[in-house]
């Protein structure tokens, strides 16, 4: 039987976290930058019968409850650190940490420090580094990358309306583009402009062969923002990771794909996959 934070628990309120499903091992999924918890809205349903689901919004995301401090948060070890407080938080027992973008190498930071808290990790479009170095394609160039966070302090709105089209990267869905659009805007600008330059000037490639716990990367078959490289830099340097390109365009494949998403993550899982044919 899992044990569940009380709403006394200061945690809850202040990162939003909400439980459902069972008395099932706890699956906790981490929205990526930009974004809230309910952009798993398309694959929790998929596991609440024999899961128990957590899912939470980033500090200065979604509804958290507490004021954005970037002296706290000036690397993702800051994120990290929230993630091993839920952790603790929600029990004793080990999670499954399913994590977006930014969010699975906060995952990964988390699981190097205390190993004992995760029983899998699942990456969903990782990247240990955005920006190309020697012998290393990240995506972007030094270049690239100041480019964009220029435009996003010039024009906060405008960033988000030229950027969601190449995140999302479905245009015969455009209410997906539009939602990712309205979700970037949601954020205050201060906390996108600061929470983007750590994301995308962040190095954890070193990170990755310090991790213990079994991994599945997911990766999109065209991804603008972390391309098909980048997932197989993090599963060659990740030991023992299981690697699985979904047939999607878009760095979101839990929005353009969940029914391969959780397909995907469910035949990862010890027992589990056998409810989705």
């Amino acid at each position: 039987m899992f044990s569940a934070p009380s709403n006394a628990d200061p945690t809850v309120a202040r990162y939003n976290l909400r439980l459902a499903g069972t008395s099932g091992p706890t699956i906790l999924f981490a929205h990526g930058y930009g974004c809230d918890a309910s952009m798993w809205r398309l694959v929790t349903p998929g596991f609440t019968d024999n899961y128990r689901t957590a899912l939470f919004d980033h500090v200065g995301s979604g509804r958290s409850r507490v004021p954005y401090d970037p002296d706290r948060y000036a690397t993702l070890n800051g994120y990290a650190d929230d993630v091993l407080a839920i952790c603790h938080a929600l029990g004793p027992e080990p999670v499954v940490f399913v994590g977006h973008s930014v969010s699975a190498m906060i995952g990964v930071l988390a699981a190097v420090r205390e190993p004992e808290r995760f029983s899998q990790l699942v990456l969903v479009c990782p990247s240990p580094c955005y920006i190309d170095d020697d012998g290393y394609q990240g995506g972007f160039t030094r270049e690239d990358i100041e480019s964009l966070l220029i435009l996003l302090e010039a024009d906060h709105d405008g960033w988000a309306r030229a950027m969601a089209p190449t995140i999302m990267a479905n245009p015969h869905r455009p209410e997906l583009t539009e939602e990712l659009v309205e979700s970037f805007c949601r954020v205050d600008p201060q906390v996108a402009r600061h929470f983007a330059r750590v994301t995308f000037t962040s190095d954890n490639r070193a990170d990755l062969e310090r991790v213990q716990t079994p991994t599945l990367i997911i990766q999109s078959a065209d991804d603008g923002i972390a391309p098909l490289s980048v997932g197989d830099y993090v599963h060659q340097h990740l030991a023992g990771s299981k690697l699985v390109v979904i047939n999607t365009s878009g760095h979101c494949p839990h929005l353009s794909a969940p029914v391969e998403t959780t397909k995907a993550i469910k035949n990862f899982l010890p027992d589990a996959g056998a409810s989705l044919a």
